[in-house]
């Protein structure tokens, strides 16, 4: 499918340059044009519309501060738009000639500089330094990378047309011309037991899925259950109700072991 619109990560510069190489050298004619429903090595090529592109893109919040990386490039229409917006950008393609005809059509677009593409196999490749990844895969393709996504930096941006992360939820969801975009944010590991401090002592065990917590709080002999918790990139959040009946919100960024509070109330834990 034309579009694992991915904003991967740094793959090497020995890498990049080879990418470029196979598709500059590959046998594309200069009148190739893909045909929707060409078989590629995993997916057939259905190209995204630029308008699910558009608002791809808008999700994820793409400045020219990002590095998007476009798994199964296809054509090169996500990465070029990317580009677009200032952000550099590569596609990973396995195609020789589709990865030839995606640079001919960046060139022709003005992106080069901005717009790279890289023959390769998107279960090989390393993405782990993008921040925003983009995806047109089958559900079991985007399981298959799934244990990989949840390992890059959280905050991470992940997009995909159409289909979803098996029980990881996403995070926002928006419909265009009938079709579907989902964001997922790389969560941060929070799950563990803390010790919060400066907001009242509490020890508080937070178990995570995904970007979703529960838990329990315990202060003395008084326990009480875990509310709202919630990973988003690298804040957390939850709350619970204390021993006296009031509302406790907890909110902080999480890195590492440690948790540094955010807010009116500022409170500090530490993962023991």
């Amino acid at each position: 499918m034309n579009g694992m619109r991915t904003v991967l990560a740094a793959l090497s510069v020995a890498g990049l340059i080879t990418m470029n190489t196979a598709c500059a050298q590959a046998p594309a004619k200069n009148n190739y044009q893909p045909e929707v429903g060409q078989a590629g090595k995993d997916v057939i090529w259905v190209p995204t519309p630029e308008t699910l592109i558009e608002k791809m893109l808008s999700m994820a919040k793409v400045t020219p501060n990002d590095f998007v990386i476009d798994l199964g490039a296809g054509d090169g229409r996500t990465v070029i738009a990317a580009a677009k917006k200032g952000a550099t950008a590569e596609g990973i393609e396995y195609n020789p000639d589709m990865g030839a005809h995606a640079m001919k059509r960046a060139a022709d677009a003005g992106v080069s500089a901005k717009a790279k593409f890289m023959k390769a196999d998107i279960f090989e490749s390393d993405f782990s330094k993008a921040t925003v990844i983009t995806m047109y895969l089958l559900p079991e393709l985007n399981l298959g990378l799934r244990p990989k996504l949840l390992e890059m930096k959280p905050g991470a941006q992940l997009v995909s047309h159409a289909f979803t992360m098996g029980d990881w939820d996403p995070d926002e969801q928006a419909e265009v011309e009938g079709r579907r975009a989902m964001l997922w944010i790389v969560p941060a590991k929070a799950q563990g037991n803390w010790s919060v401090k400066g907001a009242g002592q509490y020890e508080v065990t937070l178990t995570q899925q995904y970007q979703k917590l529960t838990g329990t709080a315990r202060q003395g002999g008084f326990s009480t259950k875990i509310d709202d918790g919630r990973v988003t990139g690298e804040q957390v959040s939850f709350s619970f109700v204390d021993q006296k009946g009031a509302k406790q919100t907890f909110s902080g960024k999480v890195s590492g072991n440690r948790i540094d509070g955010t807010g009116i109330s500022k409170w500090t834990a530490e993962r023991k």
